[in-house]
């Protein structure tokens, strides 16, 4: 093999990963979108222009989760937040997307340890205390340390 055929080689399988990668990461930004709805895995690979088994394994290779693994993470994610920002865990379930609250507790206590509604009352109560503010004779307090002593 020539020198020139070599760097061609070396030229298509670089542009060939490049791009895998950007179709992957199209179906990846389809789904951080789209997560509340209902999408199919024929629809992820759609967006990728893959079939769905090849697509399964691109996307595990690059991001080290299935397509529905990162779904689900995903939605766990958003389902936090809006934990903490106080809403009821029926209206969260529904709308990241879980079709039952069984399956939505289920799921989120595999991935964050702790139930829901455990979850909401911890993170409640955290930033309550982090929103406390404290008394100004805190700060006014002369210090029990001496310098050169």
């Amino acid at each position: 093999m020539t020198w020139y055929e070599e760097q061609i080689i070396k030229i298509n399988n670089s542009i060939g990963k490049d791009y895998l990668y950007r179709h992957v990461m199209l179906a990846k930004k389809f789904i951080d979108i789209h997560f509340a709805e209902e999408i199919s895995l024929d629809e992820m690979a759609g967006k990728a222009f893959f079939s769905k088994f090849h697509f399964i394994r691109l996307f595990k290779t690059i991001y080290n989760k299935t397509p529905h693994q990162y779904l689900t993470t995903v939605r766990i994610d958003k389902a936090k937040q809006l934990l903490r920002a106080g809403k009821s865990v029926e209206e969260v379930c529904f709308s990241v997307g879980f079709a039952s609250i069984g399956s939505f507790k289920v799921l989120f206590k595999r991935h964050t340890k702790r139930t829901p509604v455990f979850y909401k009352q911890n993170t409640s109560k955290k930033q309550a205390t982090l929103q406390t503010p404290l008394p100004l004779y805190c700060f006014l307090q002369k210090s029990n340390f001496q310098d050169g002593e």
